[in-house]
């Protein structure tokens, strides 16, 4: 699935090429035919100073009014007209506004994208890049986003535009926004064609790796006019994966089956970034396919014996459960994991591909290698939080820094390279 390349024909009198904002409409208060626009009020009452001026040269002045009245009434005129006169050439004309800057950017799929400067205005089609929005600080920017987007809560909060797969093109463009997130894996080509032909500019992401999502977050950053925090959400990540790096680089990996789905059994191919997360935690997955999220022959996975099955649990308890039923299904059962209740269990967030995701990592190597993350012995509290920081930790530093709306909670998803 890819989004379109190229320019589209954008229809209509009021429209411009594609990426370009369309053209406004900008209505002249009290317009007439004849006034250039001018209130009628002041064109009338200087009509009718002129009439006045031609019948006080008829004399009308000099006979309507006592000679002592005539020279204060004389200047009075003489005020009223040159005040008036300013006045309509004034309202007479309209400055024009300044116009707009615009930047031409390529996004990840190598399209050419025409920004309007600055972007005040954005809409996300995807939670992955409304986590990060977030976690760039600039959520009083977000303007919508989609019926998926709960991290953190506040997004839930935004106007809704639909799914990513058919959001409302009616209430995206209702929005106004300066410029609309997507990303390949989640939103359609036909979306961001449909966004162009309306005049409406769209910025694209696809990350396949954990190095690609820093990047991209750097990328988007700089798009948006914040560079500055791009490079510190990315420099945090970078650093915690580096520490887990150096915990769990010399040990040998776990053979795990990530359990996408139970029924058909879907894993994670070897090409996505959730297969890159698996590698920095420490774990090696037993599926080898090209193909992103497989179908996997259940029999074969009995063959190669995973020591862990691996979840990604969107509501607390509910992996549990699951496991309760699959310990009792005759292909399941037979699996050593699940005789002897190995499985791993850890945040959706390990399906987005935003800054939570290193958490998510963390929290699986925690599960696979405890060791790694032992207390040193005689260890102070201080000493141990400064050598363990846990993914609580860094998903608060990576949200509640940028965000007083945002909370740590572990709400739904689901692994589709959201």
């Amino acid at each position: 699935m890819q989004i379109g390349r190229g320019p589209a024909t954008v229809i209509g009198s009021n429209s411009r090429k594609s990426g370009h904002p369309p053209l406004a409409q900008r209505p002249v208060p009290f317009a007439r035919k004849g006034h250039a626009g001018s209130p009628p009020g002041v064109s009338r009452g200087f009509f009718v100073s002129r009439r006045i001026s031609r019948r006080n040269r008829g004399g009308f002045l000099n006979t309507a009014l006592p000679s002592r009245l005539r020279p204060a009434a004389f200047a009075a005129l003489a005020v009223f007209l040159c005040a008036a006169a300013p006045s309509h050439a004034q309202s007479a004309t309209h400055p024009s506004p300044e116009p707009h800057a615009f930047r031409e950017v390529v996004d990840e799929t190598g399209r050419s994208v025409r920004v309007r400067l600055p972007v005040r205005r954005i809409v996300s089609l995807a939670p992955s890049l409304t986590e990060t929005i977030y976690a760039l600080g600039l959520q009083d920017r977000l303007v919508g986003d989609t019926d998926y987007c709960d991290y953190p809560p506040d997004a839930q909060k935004k106007t809704k535009v639909g799914g990513g797969i058919n959001p409302s093109l009616e209430v995206i463009a209702s929005l106004h926004p300066d410029l609309v997130l997507a990303t390949k894996s989640f939103n359609r080509r036909e979306t961001t064609q449909a966004l162009e032909e309306l005049g409406i500019p769209s910025y694209a992401t696809d990350p396949h790796t954990v190095a690609d999502i820093t990047a991209s977050i750097k990328k988007l950053a700089d798009v948006l006019g914040v560079p500055e925090a791009g490079g510190s959400v990315a420099e945090e990540m970078q650093h915690h994966l580096a520490d887990l790096r150096q915990r769990i680089g010399s040990l040998p990996p776990k053979r795990v089956l990530f359990v996408v789905w139970t029924q058909p059994l879907i894993s994670t191919g070897n090409n996505t970034f959730l297969a890159d997360a698996l590698r920095r935690a420490g774990a090696a997955s037993i599926v080898d396919s090209s193909q992103d999220w497989p179908q996997v022959n259940l029999e074969e996975v009995a063959r190669l014996q995973p020591d862990f099955l691996v979840f990604a649990e969107s509501q607390p308890g509910s992996t549990s459960r699951e496991m309760e039923k699959l310990a009792t299904l005759p292909g399941w059962k037979i699996l050593h994991a699940v005789r002897d209740r190995r499985y791993a269990v850890i945040s959706d967030a390990v399906n987005r591909p935003a800054p939570r995701i290193v958490s998510a990592i963390e929290e699986l190597a925690r599960q696979l290698h405890p060791a790694a993350f032992a207390e040193k012995p005689g260890g102070t509290k201080k000493e141990i939080e400064k050598d363990h920081p846990s993914s609580h930790k860094l998903a608060l530093s990576l949200f509640i820094r940028n965000s007083p709306h945002a909370h740590l909670s572990l709400t739904g998803g689901c692994a589709c390279g959201r």
